[in-house]
């Protein structure tokens, strides 16, 4: 009669090891969550709190308070100037022409790159990749070296035509800054577009070449259809990065050229206007959020797209 009984008895103790053995691996889950929680408390207290949150309150209150109180002075002084109304049009202005031509020149970098390469395209791929940890005003300075009244290619081609003066003047303005942007933030567009493609399944492509689609067409039909999330992705941070540069214009830029950065930074250090340099401030972080919240969005949908693909 014992030995009958004895899978039954082996059978409920080995459920009950389950049992336990469950509930063990449930406290852990729980604990290692807990952990986690403290873990992101003391980072949103101790770190954001001081380094984030409460420098982007000072900044918001200072922006809606005068010294009766509660104010939107300060917005009505900054959007009624018309300086400040030509600023914002002014930062738009080369926004677009430096973040387009820049992303433009990505991904025709991240075509050839992936599509025609070259003996030495991967050391130029490393470059590019080394590129974007530089800081952006040594490209200034660097075109300055180069194109400046001084420069060297300015020198050379000032000799070369037999001039007295140097024959570029275009460096400390519009031209100047708009092709350092361009020089600087094009590789931040080349590395998204390169891992795009790298994603492609080129076996659509051969089968449309092998229909007699010509090199535009399969661009056109096949590879920018499948590709463009990731390409947008990098031309949406392409342009974010370079609404908010400040560097080049510093270096680059002139008295009859002031962006929205400089601005603020004028406001508050020669004019010492804190009120209107912080309505500034925060009319630049929302234009910045808003920005960025396309830019992850985009950036999801492209993730999306890869998982799918593979």
């Amino acid at each position: 009669m014992s030995s009958l009984s004895t899978p039954d008895a082996a059978g409920g103790l080995s459920a009950a090891r389950r049992a336990e053995s469950a509930a063990a691996h449930a406290a852990a889950v729980r604990r290692r969550e807990r952990r986690a929680q403290w873990h992101l408390a003391f980072i949103v207290v101790f770190v954001l709190g001081p380094l984030v949150v409460y420098p982007l309150s000072r900044l918001v209150l200072l922006s809606l308070t005068d010294a009766h109180g509660l104010s939107l002075h300060a917005y009505i002084a900054f959007f009624g100037n018309p300086e400040s109304r030509g600023v914002i049009g002014t930062t738009l202005w080369i926004l677009f022409v430096s973040a387009g031509l820049a992303s433009v020149l990505g991904v025709c970098l991240a075509a050839i790159l992936f599509f025609r390469p070259f003996p030495g395209a991967r050391l130029v791929t490393r470059f590019l990749e080394l590129f974007v940890a530089f800081p952006s005003f040594l490209v200034a300075f660097t075109l300055i070296f180069l194109y400046g009244s001084q420069g060297s290619f300015s020198i050379a081609l000032q000799r070369l035509l037999h001039r007295e003066t140097p024959p570029l003047d275009f460096l400390f303005g519009i031209g100047g800054v708009v092709l350092a942007e361009v020089v600087f933030y094009a590789p931040f567009v080349v590395r998204p577009t390169l891992a795009a493609f790298a994603l492609l399944d080129m076996r659509l492509v051969e089968a449309a070449r092998s229909l007699g689609a010509n090199s535009a067409m399969v661009a056109a039909r096949v590879i920018l259809p499948l590709a463009w999330p990731g390409i947008a992705a990098g031309t949406l941070l392409c342009f974010l990065l370079t609404f908010n540069e400040f560097g080049i214009l510093l270096v680059l830029g002139s008295a009859h050229l002031i962006t929205l950065p400089v601005a603020i930074y004028s406001a508050a250090t020669v004019d010492l206007d804190l009120p209107t340099a912080a309505a500034g401030a925060v009319v630049m972080l929302a234009m910045s959020l808003s920005l960025y919240a396309l830019y992850r969005r985009v950036d999801r949908r492209a993730g999306r797209g890869n998982r799918n693909g593979r």
